[in-house]
C-alpha cells in the first residue's frame, strides 16, 4: 500500500546535488564564516614573481615614487602556489598587487580553473577578486557568475551577485555561495534552484561534503517534478550508500500516496524506510489515511507496519468516516493464483472502530482491498443504531466505502435494550445484516433461533414475546424492531410483562457491553474496551 517514493527521481534529485554541489548554512557572504571559524594558514612567499610579458614598461608614482609596470601580450605571473596569466595587467612589486585584464585565467593546482575578465590580486592576503563572465572550474563542476571571491590561502570562493553552477543536464543557481576546497564542502544560500528535465528543486540552504559524499538541508526545500514532490526544513542524503533522512515538516508525496512525519528515513539500495513521530500515510486512490508514532516500509514486495497510537481512517463520500484504532496495523501485497495483486491490511490487538452509524471492538481483524471486506476475530462486539451485535467472528462488506451487509459467524447474538433492566434478544448459529445508508433495515437469523422481544403500546410494555425457530427474519426502522418473522416450525408463547424481570429473561449466551461502546472518534483511544 505504501510506497515510501518514486526512488527513480529520489536518486536522481541527491545525485543531482552531488554532481552540482549543492549547499548550506552561510549566513552572510560577507563574513569569514562558512559554517566553520576560519584559521587562516600560514602565508606563504610575499612576493609576486613576475615570469614573462611580451612588453614591460616600468612607471613611477608620483606620489610615492615607487616603480610599477604596465604589463602586456602573454602575461604571466607566480606567487605561492597560483600561476596567473592574462593579456595585460599593472603589476605593483611595492604593493605586491596586481590588475588584470582581458582572458584572465587562475590556475592553483591539477584541479581548479579561474578565468574572468577583470582581476584584482593582494598578494599579501592572498584574496583574488575577479568579475566580468567570472567562471570557476573544478574537477566536473563549473561556476559561472559576474563576480567571485577567492581566497588562495584558504582556498575557498564566495560569491553575492548570483551564480550559477552547470554539470551535464544539472542547473544549479543561488544568489549566495561559497565553496571550501579544504573542507571539501559546497555552501549555498538564498533561492538555491535546480533544475533537471525530471524535477525542479527549490530550497533556502544546502551543503554537499564531497568526501563523505552526503549532502544536509537547512531551511524550507522542496522539490516538484512530475510524480514525485518532496519537502523538508532539515535532512541529509548519504550518496554513497543511498541513505536519505529528511526532518521539520517533512512531506513525500508520490502521486499516490502522501507521507507526513517529524522524520522520515530510506535506504534506496533494500527499499527500506522508517517514519517516527506523526506519522500519517494518506492513500489518495483509496482515500485512506494510516498514522501513528513509528513506521516501518519495504518497497518490494510492498508493505508496511505502524503502531504507537495507530489509526486508519477510511473518509467516505458521505462525511461518515471510519475511524480505526489498534497497536498495529500493517499492509501487504498478495499476488493470488490468478496473478493479480491486491493489498491485504491487517490490525491487532485491541481494535476499536468508530463512525457516525457503526462502532465495533475486537482483539484482531483484516481488511481485503480485493473485496473490500472488514473481518472481526476474536470477541467482536459491533454497534448500530440501539443494536449490539457478538458473534464468535463477524465479516463486514463494504461498497462504495459504506456498509453493504454483515455476517455473524457461529453464536450470532443481537440485543437492543428497552429500559435498564429489559433487552430485546435475538440469536443463532449465524446472521446477515442488511445495511442502506449504513443503517442496519433487515437481519437474517439461521439455524437454531431464538428471541425475546417486548411488545409496547406507546411508553407500556404488554408483552413479552419468547420463540424458537429454524430462522428468523427482523425488520428495523432507524434502529428499532419493527417486525419479527419466524419460519420453520416456530414455537412461541407471549406472556404478560413481570414487574420485576429475572434471569428467565435473559436468552444463554447473553452480554450487555455498552461501557464498551465508542460514543464518539476520541474514545477510541481509551481503555478499557
Amino acid at each position: 500500500m505504501v510506497e515510501i517514493a518514486s526512488s527513480r527521481y529520489i536518486q536522481k534529485f541527491f545525485r543531482a546535488i552531488h554532481i552540482a554541489c549543492i549547499a548550506i548554512f552561510i549566513l552572510f557572504i560577507s563574513s569569514d564564516s562558512s559554517g566553520r571559524e576560519i584559521q587562516d594558514k600560514p602565508a606563504g612567499k610575499r612576493r609576486i614573481d613576475l615570469r614573462h610579458a611580451d612588453e614591460d614598461i616600468i612607471e613611477r608614482e608620483q606620489q610615492t615614487g615607487k616603480d610599477w609596470h604596465r604589463l602586456r601580450g602573454n602575461v604571466f605571473l607566480e606567487h605561492n602556489e597560483i600561476t596567473l596569466k592574462c593579456d595585460s595587467a599593472y603589476f605593483y612589486p611595492d604593493k605586491n598587487q596586481v590588475n588584470a585584464f582581458s582572458r584572465i585565467h587562475i590556475e592553483q593546482g591539477d584541479t581548479l580553473d579561474i578565468m574572468g575578465d577583470y582581476l584584482f590580486y593582494d598578494g599579501a592576503s592572498e584574496i583574488a577578486t575577479l568579475t566580468g563572465n567570472a567562471e570557476l572550474i573544478n574537477k566536473e563542476t563549473t561556476l559561472l557568475t559576474n563576480s567571485v571571491n577567492y581566497d588562495v590561502r584558504n582556498e575557498i570562493a564566495r560569491y553575492s551577485e548570483g551564480g550559477k553552477i552547470i554539470n551535464a543536464e544539472n542547473t544549479l543557481s543561488s544568489r549566495i555561495g561559497i565553496y571550501d576546497l579544504t573542507l571539501n564542502t559546497f555552501y549555498f544560500k538564498d533561492s538555491v534552484r535546480i533544475v533537471n528535465p525530471d524535477y525542479i528543486l527549490s530550497a533556502d540552504t544546502m551543503n554537499y561534503n564531497t568526501e563523505t559524499e552526503t549532502a544536509i538541508f537547512a531551511g524550507p526545500s522542496e522539490m516538484k517534478g512530475d510524480s514525485l514532490y518532496l519537502y523538508c526544513e532539515k535532512g541529509w542524503y548519504d550518496t554513497k550508500n543511498n541513505t536519505t533522512s529528511i526532518w521539520q515538516n517533512a512531506v513525500i508525496d508520490n502521486m499516490q500516496q502522501i507521507i507526513r512525519g517529524d522524520s522520515l528515513f530510506y535506504n534506496e539500495d533494500t527499499g527500506y524506510g522508517q517514519s517516527f513521530g506523526n506519522v500519517t500515510i494518506a492513500d489518495t486512490n483509496n482515500n485512506i489515511i494510516v498514522g501513528g508514532n513509528y513506521a516501518w516500509y519495504f518497497k518490494y514486495p510492498e508493505r508496511f507496519m505502524v503502531t504507537d497510537s495507530a489509526l486508519f481512517t477510511q473518509i467516505s463520500d458521505s462525511k461518515d468516516s471510519l475511524f480505526l484504532h489498534a497497536d498495529t496495523i500493517s499492509a501487504i501485497s498478495v499476488i493470488d493464483t490468478a496473478g493479480s495483486e491486491y493489498r491485504l491490511m491487517r490490525a491487532y490487538y485491541s481494535c476499536k472502530i468508530f463512525s457516525k452509524d457503526l462502532q465495533g471492538k475486537c482483539d484482531s481483524l483484516s481488511y481485503s482491498f480485493r473485496d473490500s471486506v472488514i473481518r472481526f476475530y476474536e470477541e467482536p462486539v459491533l454497534w448500530s443504531k440501539e443494536n449490539q451485535l457478538t458473534s464468535d467472528s463477524v465479516a463486514l462488506f463494504t461498497k462504495n466505502r459504506q456498509a453493504e451487509r454483515i455476517e455473524l459467524y457461529n453464536s450470532a447474538f443481537v440485543v437492543s435494550q428497552v429500559d435498564s433492566v429489559r433487552f430485546n434478544q435475538i440469536k443463532g448459529r449465524s446472521l446477515t445484516g442488511y445495511f442502506k445508508n449504513n443503517d442496519i433495515y433487515k437481519i437474517d437469523i439461521n439455524g437454531n433461533g431464538e428471541s425475546i422481544y417486548y411488545l409496547i403500546d406507546g411508553d407500556e410494555i404488554i408483552g413479552i414475546n419468547t420463540a424458537k425457530c429454524s430462522r428468523i427474519e427482523i425488520l428495523i426502522d432507524n434502529g428499532n424492531i419493527t417486525d419479527i418473522f419466524e419460519y420453520q416450525n416456530p414455537e412461541g408463547v407471549i406472556d404478560p410483562p413481570s414487574a420485576s424481570p429475572g434471569e428467565n429473561t435473559k436468552l444463554d449466551g447473553f452480554t450487555w457491553h455498552e461501557n464498551m461502546r465508542p460514543k464518539k472518534m476520541e474514545d477510541i483511544f481509551k481503555n478499557p474496551y
